[in-house]
């Protein structure tokens, strides 16, 4: 399934929405549209386009065992979505500079002078970000592409939840992972709705904002 985002109108997917946490547990996403879904979120903005992002999707009983006394309160999420989307921030993403910058290059996106004279700068700047400073860097971009993927994941007829109560100091490793370099950011539950909850309410525009 292709979707092309550009040109579809949000309105009816960010207006009125409601926090979905019961699926439809006998349904599955192919990996064919998950990886889809993935890619299309992946135009989400990046700081000097470093991706840190990285994805793990648990979608077996087995995988969702393992995850559900690490989530908390969201555990009717887990257990009825198609899949539990973990989202990490790579505090090394700076590693697939060179990868990145050489495929602009080659896509015809960027010259290489510009590459070579953007890597000489960025390499040497990341590498010198205190962790906190890093921590940062890569919770903003991943939050980014985290709603980027629940826009994307709607305009494929699907449903998502946004979970940020978990064991963040036990998530990565859990999965595989090394904890100091993957920092969890945020859970993803996705599925086919079988109970839409309750729409929240928002504050007025006019109590969020100052124009000066």
């Amino acid at each position: 399934m292709s979707n092309n985002l550009v040109n579809n109108d949000f309105s009816d997917i960010t207006f009125g929405r409601k926090s979905v946490r019961v699926y439809d547990e006998t349904y599955k996403i192919s990996h064919e549209e998950m990886l889809e879904m993935i890619q299309e979120s992946a135009t989400a903005p990046s700081s000097v386009n470093m991706q840190p992002w990285r994805f793990v999707v648990v979608e077996s009983d087995e995988q969702k065992a393992k995850l559900k006394p690490l989530i908390r309160f969201n555990t009717r999420q887990n257990d009825s979505s198609s899949a539990m989307v973990l989202i990490f921030g790579d505090m090394n993403c700076h590693e697939y500079g060179e990868e990145i910058y050489n495929q602009a290059v080659e896509e015809g996106k960027m010259p290489a002078e510009v590459r070579d004279q953007q890597l000489a700068a960025i390499i040497p700047h990341y590498e010198k970000l205190t962790k906190e400073q890093m921590n940062d860097v890569v919770k903003i971009d991943s939050s980014l592409i985290a709603m980027q993927f629940m826009l994307v994941a709607r305009a494929h007829g699907y449903e998502t939840n946004p979970i940020g109560g978990f064991e963040a100091d036990q998530l990565a490793e859990a999965f595989g992972l090394d904890k100091e370099r993957y920092v969890p950011v945020m859970i993803l539950s996705i599925g086919k709705a079988k109970e839409m909850g309750y729409t929240s309410v928002r504050l007025a525009a006019d109590k969020i904002t100052e124009f000066k």
